[in-house]
């Protein structure tokens, strides 16, 4: 409570932005939206449980003709209660017929969500399987929907359904996309703000072009400076390579203070994040008490990356350490690969004479 008080004292000369009430059988239309549009207006859904009292109708596109929180119902085969947002979904023209839809919720393991589309009928169109990967982290995930035929869009999610946060939609368009045939080909769904694929950790070592790749580890892995919890690694290298490039992505990481990476003992610095644009509702505010500044963590997955140096590489069993800084929370990482440059006789190098 003393974050949002502090928050409201600094910046409401700035800005009135009150909570918006996410949960009405009928959502007005923004007042531009009711205007006739070749291209349909995405939408952000405030999915947050909040008092009546200090909250607003919030607007939304006219083909989201609906959102409503359904009761949490028990049953003998399912004895934990599961709480239903029901999202109610036109097309706004046959044009239109797959939606994407990121959702906002906290990765909780025993209260992972899941989408569910229905058509007229009751009929499933599609079930996505439970988002997320229970790292207990705020997180987002994104899915693309078929909407022919599909009316209504359930978010389910075990308890009280307050670790859901909010939901981005927005329609596709599709077009001949082209793609190098002897480069690895990575299944992505288009986002929106980013345009970086999600990171594939190969099974096994490649080599191309003097170079090899090699995966540390495919799993999840949580760091916390504040628990002392780390991503430790060991590898072996036969021979010095002329650099190293260091690849992973990470989960809810502070912006502005990027995990740190030890190689062999020495701290070699922090890594560099691939941002997406700042409109994405993947940021996250946050101050602490007594403090002025904003500090953003990202609530999603980022693509980080390392250059180690040479120098500090050995021939044998190599450690590696990745670890968050003590003021900067829980995050997670994943995919995490190496990749190691080596002489190729194909490749351009310059020796440059002295002055």
């Amino acid at each position: 409570m003393l974050v949002r008080a502090v928050f409201a004292i600094l910046f409401a000369a700035i800005c009135r932005v009150g909570a918006q009430e996410a949960f009405t059988n009928a959502l007005p239309a923004a007042a531009d939206a009711r205007a006739e549009q070749r291209v349909p207006e995405s939408a952000w859904l405030d999915l947050r449980q909040n008092t009546p009292q200090n909250s607003k109708t919030q607007n939304a596109p006219a083909w989201v003709e609906g959102l409503t929180l359904l009761p949490a119902e028990t049953t003998e085969a399912a004895p934990m209660s599961k709480s239903v947002f029901r999202i109610r979904v036109a097309q706004p023209s046959p044009d239109y017929q797959v939606l994407f839809f990121r959702l906002f919720f906290d990765d909780k393991a025993d209260q992972q969500p899941e989408l569910i589309a229905w058509d007229e009928s009751g009929t499933h169109v599609l079930r996505s399987g439970m988002l997320g990967a229970g790292m207990n982290l705020p997180s987002s995930d994104s899915v693309l929907i078929p909407m022919t035929g599909a009316s209504s869009i359930d978010i389910e999610v075990p308890g009280d359904g307050k670790t859901v946060r909010g939901a981005y939609l927005d329609w596709m368009t599709s077009s001949e996309v082209v793609h190098p045939v002897n480069a690895e080909h990575r299944d992505m769904i288009p986002e929106p703000f980013s345009s970086v694929p999600t990171l594939h950790a190969p099974p096994d070592d490649v080599e191309n072009f003097g170079t090899v790749m090699a995966t540390l580890s495919p799993e999840t892995i949580r760091i916390n400076g504040q628990t002392q919890e780390t991503a430790t690694f060991q590898f072996p290298i036969e021979a010095q390579p002329l650099t190293a490039l260091l690849t992973f992505e990470i989960a809810n990481p502070r912006i502005d203070t990027p995990p740190e990476v030890y190689l062999n003992g020495q701290d070699i610095g922090p890594a560099s994040l691939m941002l997406p644009d700042l409109a994405d509702p993947a940021y996250r505010g946050e101050v602490e008490p007594l403090s002025r500044q904003m500090h953003f963590n990202y609530t999603g997955w980022l693509r980080a990356q390392k250059i180690l140096p040479p120098a500090s590489l050995k021939v044998g069993t190599n450690d590696l350490v990745v670890i968050n800084g003590a003021e900067t929370g829980a995050a997670a990482i994943r995919a995490t690969q190496i990749q190691l440059k080596y002489i190729w006789d194909k490749a351009d190098y310059l020796l440059r004479a002295g002055h």
